[in-house]
């Protein structure tokens, strides 16, 4: 299962990437693409999807988080694809649990000309609650079995994008040359669930009757914001992306009986880069959080939110001319572009 789920994704990837690069390209006044050059990426990275569950009962809040780590990695990008390959390192992560089940964080985010789309397939396998957020343990709650699956796409469209590199940003495949800003709408989908083998909170501290073993949700909706890039000297740059949403949907929670409850709930989306980004090299940080207040039902008050912050270092070189003609061979965007062009 989790085989095809890759499969999906990077193809959705490569398909929606090829579709939406050809929504123009970028004005050369404000952005110098570098497609020819290759971005070889050494960073840290850290992903995750928390649960925030309220009780309003007892006037509390916990954070479930899951069993994920700091990462190390390296990637690279060259002719338009970036590809990523991280894993989390042991004197990284000394308060990680051992054996606990696997998990795997798919998110795919595409900086096109005018357009930005994600895609989010989170799949964890163990959680639990800090310490410092209970009152009757001085332990932390641990909770092996419980599961959270969580998949959407969000699509915005910006006005004025031609203007507004966000690779530049996020992948360093261009280099911004002028400040530039640019508002965007759209629309987002997303839907999940989670589950324990009993019931999830902490039964010391929360009765049973605001207590739930699973829940599932599904919602969508418009959204709008605004993007922009502050160019400081030759190189230096500030990036923000912020976005709110209206997300009409139902959510369900299940104990000993099931409660549903359709309606609407607003919900947001910031991206923050800073750092340099030049001809030669780039060092940069990141951080993207998207916030998804569910539906309240009765006394179900929960909310599912997933960041991802890199630190980013990268060498750029410009390879042979028979390196470059043997990769576009390979690269399945430029596979995927002729098969296009063929039919």
């Amino acid at each position: 299962m989790i085989r095809f789920q890759v499969l999906l994704v990077c193809f959705l990837f490569l398909t929606f990437h090829n579709v939406f690069g050809q929504f123009g390209g970028y004005d050369s006044a404000y952005v110098e693409t570098q497609p020819d050059k290759f971005g070889l990426r050494l960073y840290l990275s850290k992903k995750y999807t928390d649960l925030n569950v309220r009780v309003p009962e007892t006037s509390s809040s916990y954070i479930f988080r899951p069993n994920s780590g700091l990462n190390m990695g390296l990637g690279f990008t060259y002719q338009n694809l970036s590809i990523n390959i991280a894993f989390p390192v042991g004197f990284l992560n000394p308060d990680r649990q051992k054996d606990w089940p696997f998990s795997l964080d798919l998110q795919s985010h595409i900086y096109a000309p005018k357009i930005i789309v994600d895609f989010f397939g989170q799949f964890y396998g163990g959680y639990k609650i800090d310490a410092e957020e209970l009152s009757e343990t001085n332990e932390d709650y641990l909770r092996e079995d419980m599961r959270l699956a969580s998949v959407g796409v969000n699509f915005n469209y910006l006005f004025s994008g031609e203007k507004l590199s966000l690779a530049a940003a996020f992948t360093q495949a261009d280099i911004q040359k002028k400040s530039a800003y640019s508002p965007f709408v759209g629309f987002e989908v997303y839907g999940g669930r989670m589950k324990g083998d009993s019931l999830l909170l902490p039964t010391a501290e929360v009765p049973a009757s605001v207590n739930f073993q699973q829940a599932g949700y599904f919602q969508a909706g418009p959204n709008a914001g605004m993007a922009g890039t502050l160019v400081i000297g030759r190189g230096f740059f500030l990036t923000g992306v912020a976005a709110v949403n209206l997300s009409v949907g139902y959510s369900k929670w299940e104990s000993d009986t099931e409660s549903r409850g359709w309606g609407a709930v607003p919900t947001y989306y910031l991206r923050g880069f800073g750092g340099y980004n030049g001809e030669r090299f780039s060092v940069n940080v990141n951080y993207v959080y998207k916030n998804l207040n569910l539906v309240k039902v009765g006394d179900y008050d929960q909310a599912v939110n997933t960041g991802n912050y890199r630190v980013n270092l990268i060498y750029k070189i410009m390879p042979s001319e028979k390196f470059k003609k043997g990769f576009n061979k390979v690269n399945p965007l430029s596979i995927l572009s002729q098969l296009l062009t063929r039919q």
